[in-house]
């Protein structure tokens, strides 16, 4: 109705998903989804942008990666944030947040799955991931979608994680669902058009937004799990003893600065 929608979404930082990442920085710095549209969204799953055409031409430097990059090899500083957790107050709590890896942990703010040897980022509410056809194709990251449903947990491993919607995700959850095939509206005049994509360091109209998030691996986040596993307020009679990792948002806020 002419009102502006903003959407800020953080990129995934390394080692995770960084072909992908870098082939977003690409597009973004080349203004490709400027003219675009949101053109696809499904009720309790996602909802999907870029060029619903599939005719416009992607910048130079943008690569088609190997799934290898999925998953990752185990980082150092994962394994350490593992063992900086088992220390807190509740370790067998943040030790048993999945049922689809070997053990789920917060790493730089990130929820991340693993296993013995590899790790990688999982499907939560507000995930940004690439959009790809049938193996072996990857995508390039021109067409992403974000979460808005159940955590869709099995797309884990079969399609890169970018990124997450840390402000604005009301403007996309809430768009009217499409009704053709896979969810795409059937006619163009029912998407909602993309009118810029800037990396936030190249904001010109205002000083870019900054954020910060509640560090996963303090004591406070220990206890905020914790209280997330087992609700004490009024409301609740029976503590569920546990919560599933997607369940645990990380706290993130807006804070103001130059």
């Amino acid at each position: 109705e002419g009102n502006p929608r903003q959407i800020v979404i953080q990129l995934m930082p390394a080692p995770f998903s960084q072909p992908w990442v870098a082939n977003i920085r690409t597009l973004a710095r080349a203004h490709w989804w400027d003219g675009t549209s949101v053109y696809r969204a499904v009720d309790n799953w996602v909802v999907q942008w870029g060029d619903v055409s599939e005719e416009k031409a992607l910048p130079d430097g943008v690569v088609s990666p190997a799934s290898v990059y999925f998953a990752n090899p185990m980082p150092d500083d994962l394994q350490i944030h593992a063992l900086d957790l088992a220390s807190a107050e509740y370790p067998e709590l943040l030790a048993n947040l999945d049922q689809y890896s070997d053990g789920s942990l917060f790493w730089q703010g990130w929820s991340v799955a693993s296993d013995p040897e590899h790790a990688w980022p999982v499907h939560c509410y507000g995930t940004v991931g690439v959009a790809r056809d049938l193996a072996p194709d990857t995508g390039t990251g021109s067409e992403l979608y974000a979460v808005i449903g159940h955590a869709p947990r099995q797309l884990d491993r079969n399609i890169a994680v970018v990124g997450r919607v840390i402000d604005g995700i009301e403007h996309l959850s809430t768009l009217r669902r499409g009704t053709g095939d896979a969810g795409v509206y059937e006619a163009r005049a029912e998407d909602t058009p993309i009118v810029s994509v800037r990396l936030g360091s190249e904001v010109e109209a205002f000083p870019p937004p900054r954020y910060e998030y509640l560090s996963t691996t303090s004591e406070s986040f220990a206890r905020y799990v914790e209280v997330r596993a087992n609700r004490n307020d009024a409301f609740y009679t029976v503590p569920a003893g546990g919560v599933d990792i997607c369940n645990v948002q990380v706290p993130v806020r807006q804070i103001a600065g130059d």
